[in-house]
């Protein structure tokens, strides 16, 4: 429907950003720049009801991930919106006892639903101009950027929040690896950055989801990849385990590469060595609000707070 308002679940993630660029070159106007890349005619082309970006904030968001959202979305030429979700206020959410992923996207598909419903009342007087259909309102779609990778997670709680909305997911039929070849064909600049889920996936099940846990994740995850020299393609996560400790995860490969060896005598990786020099275990500590450091290990993709099948399927149904 060319009439829709069109909203896009933006996270500044491959996935979020090819469907924004998808949903923006079909819905709004545009020119193709020198580089490939759709800019918009008009900067205020939104105001005519077609398509919008809108990126949640909260502690769980990085803020690297909240600049990158900013960039890509530059990039693309989709207006961009910044709202504060509240999930925060939620003991369920907090509490971070396998449902945390489900209450977290309930909140923010209720705010982008409410921050889109109050656009097209602004707007409904262009709406009906243009449509000669005096009081008809416009219809409103919501996007997300689920691919089919997603949809085999069983983790992925916020897919049934998602449903609950009617969110629709354009490439829940493609892989991950084909969105990555999709966006770099569209010369998205994230287009091999590295999954970047919420800061509140690398609690452990238990481990409150309090800001000051999100906050101890974000700063040891920026001292780690700032000392290790890990761009945005590098997967670097700090989980906070059971007891508060820190455990960090780095791809195998970096983990297991070294100029000499990868493991010296008393059988510690050179990164864990690289990082106690470096006073990581110090900080994690006495600045972040960690109880100890766990060591290095490779990186595993996930949430460490999943629910068992049979929940997920109770909730389902």
């Amino acid at each position: 429907d060319p009439s829709a308002a069109n909203v896009v679940a933006f996270s500044g993630g491959v996935d979020s950003s090819l469907v924004a660029a998808l949903v923006y070159r079909t819905f709004s106007t545009y020119n193709i720049s020198d580089n490939g890349m759709d800019k918009m005619q008009n900067e205020n082309n939104f105001s005519l009801g077609t398509a919008k970006a809108v990126l949640g904030i909260s502690p769980a968001v990085p803020q690297t991930q909240i600049q990158m959202a900013r960039e890509v979305a530059d990039v693309i030429g989709i207006p961009l919106m910044e709202v504060t979700t509240d999930e925060g206020s939620d003991e369920a959410y907090v509490r971070n006892d396998g449902h945390a992923c489900y209450v977290c996207k309930t909140h923010l598909y209720s705010t982008l639903e409410s921050v889109a419903n109050h656009i097209i009342e602004e707007q409904k007087e262009h709406f009906n101009s243009t449509n000669n259909q005096l009081g008809k309102r416009p219809p409103l779609i919501l996007y997300n950027g689920t691919n089919a990778d997603d949809t085999q997670d069983p983790t992925r709680l916020g897919l049934i929040a998602a449903s609950n909305f009617h969110v629709a997911s354009p490439l829940d039929q493609i892989t991950k690896d084909e969105v990555r070849q999709a966006a770099r064909y569209l010369g998205l600049p994230n287009w091999n950055a590295a999954a970047s889920p919420c800061l509140r996936s690398r609690l452990a099940m238990g481990v409150s989801a309090t800001e000051a846990h999100l906050k101890a994740v974000e700063k040891a995850e920026e001292f780690v990849r700032k000392k290790l020299k890990l761009d945005e393609t590098r997967n670097v996560r700090v989980r906070m385990l059971a007891g508060g400790k820190a455990m960090v995860e780095l791809d195998a490969d970096v983990v297991n590469s070294c100029e000499d060896s990868a493991f010296d005598d008393d059988g510690n990786n050179w990164v864990e060595n690289a990082l106690l020099r470096d006073g990581f275990e110090r900080r994690c500590v006495e600045e972040w609000g960690f109880k100890s450091f766990g060591g290095v290990r490779s990186f595993k993709t996930g949430s460490v707070a999943g629910l068992p099948t049979k929940t997920i399927w109770t909730l389902k149904n």
